[in-house]
């Protein structure tokens, strides 16, 4: 005979078709229930982690992986500015760490950009053109112009394209920017320069195509030879992942008046809402496996109930209390981790599948999902990732499994002669 007994009375229950059709409906209510929940966890996860992905992919379009800056204290009177030969030290002390590919200088002001009628406030950045590895970011979101106009002294820029539509900006045409200055008595001084367009781009972040405006790095530092401040170089790494660890070789081989940050604290507050976002999905889409768990154990105790002459019979025989409990226990696992089972198999395909899903959907609906004229990204985007549905699977079968605990003990405190005497 099969051996230990209660896995296989366990099983005979779960095999055998109940006789009671309101117990059979809600074991296959769990079964349906866990699965469904386990389902929609892992596509929900997966959508957010391709949304992650997608918004990491825009921030690090114009963004530096690393960037390395002037202390604050260098900016005071007491300390003498940071001079060219102290940013090519710092330049070929970066390039020397491990992980970096690649190291270029660049320069930010802010400034306000005229067009009469209309002023708007900006950031302008110079950058080196002539070095593309450090401007390939640039390059790849640049949708009009040529990168190559942004020669120093050619006076061009390339501007967001939110800026270019409030002040009606278009390749060719003249932009005036000023910038506020400071002379050596402290009198502020504003200086005024006239450039042209030589390109639009669009990241699909009002951050960049908002406040950015692109100018070659010798053109932004004439206009403010003093805001030493501002310099900095842009560290590109192997692995963007691996950025925080690259800053912090960084922060050990660069002397103290530099300052080192990598785009995870630049970003910080985005991805905080991110993970706040997933955390409390998850919460919410795992109670529908809680729901199922607490079916479960409404189907345990009705067939406790309705098998309490088995169990009297079967302690008769010499069954302990214990083996009585692993009948139980076993009916219910095998039910819900079938629904966790079958749970994964299906989120799994669904998240895989998402590109495919959901053209389909707004094909047979007649609907977008995302509309073009509404949010920059069109496409929902899936990533799946291993922990989360390890994660979720875990969650889940630990649920279903302290759901068989009541159901089990109440069957094991059955007393046999209680049971049998109207029998």
């Amino acid at each position: 005979m099969f051996h230990p007994l209660s896995v296989y009375v366990g099983l005979r229950y779960v095999r055998a078709r109940s006789q009671k059709f309101f117990v059979s409906f809600i074991t296959w209510a769990s079964l349906v229930g866990v699965c469904v929940g386990v389902a929609a966890l892992i596509v929900i996860l997966s959508v957010m982690n391709g949304f992650e992905g997608e918004l990491r992919d825009r921030l690090l379009s114009l963004s530096a992986q690393v960037r390395v800056n002037a202390a604050a204290d260098t900016a005071s009177t007491s300390i003498a500015p940071l001079s060219s030969a102290d940013w090519q030290e710092a330049a070929r002390l970066a390039r020397g760490a491990v992980g970096v590919t690649d190291v270029t200088p660049y320069a930010e002001l802010q400034a306000l950009a005229v067009r009469q009628p209309q002023m708007l406030p900006v950031i302008l950045r110079g950058i080196d053109a002539q070095d593309r590895p450090g401007t390939a970011e640039l390059a790849h979101a640049i949708t009009q112009g040529q990168l190559a106009d942004l020669a120093p002294g050619s006076a061009r820029v390339i501007v967001g394209e939110v800026i270019a539509e409030r002040l009606g900006l278009s390749p060719g045409d003249p932009l005036t920017l000023l910038v506020p200055t400071v002379n050596a008595d402290g009198t502020p001084v504003p200086k005024l320069r006239e450039f042209t367009v030589a390109g639009v781009f669009e990241v699909g972040l009002q951050d960049h195509d908002a406040t950015l405006v692109f100018a070659p790095l010798a053109d932004v530092r004439a206009l403010a030879p003093q805001a030493a401040a501002s310099e900095g170089l842009r560290v590109r790494v192997q692995d963007v992942l691996t950025a925080p660890a690259v800053a912090a070789r960084l922060r050990q081989l660069l002397p103290s008046r530099f300052e080192v940050s990598d785009w995870t604290q630049d970003n910080a507050n985005y991805f905080r809402a991110i993970r706040i976002e997933k955390t409390m999905m998850s919460l919410i889409l795992l109670l529908i496996v809680a729901v199922a768990a607490f079916n479960i154990i409404a189907m345990l105790v009705m067939v406790v109930t309705d098998k309490r002459t088995d169990i009297a019979i079967v302690r008769t025989l010499g069954a302990s209390p214990r083996r009585v409990m692993g009948i139980f226990i076993t009916q219910g696992l095998v039910i819900g981790w079938l629904g966790v089972a079958l749970g994964v198999a299906l989120g799994l395909m669904l998240a895989l599948h998402v590109d495919t899903i959901v053209p389909a959907l707004e094909h047979a609906l007649r609907f977008q999902i995302m509309d073009a004229d509404v949010y920059y990204i069109t496409a929902i985007p899936s990533e799946v990732h291993a922990s989360n549905v390890v994660g979720i699977a875990l969650a889940a079968l630990t649920l279903t499994a302290l759901a068989t605990v009541y159901p089990a003990i109440r069957a094991a405190r059955t007393a046999p002669a209680e049971a049998l005497r109207y029998e």
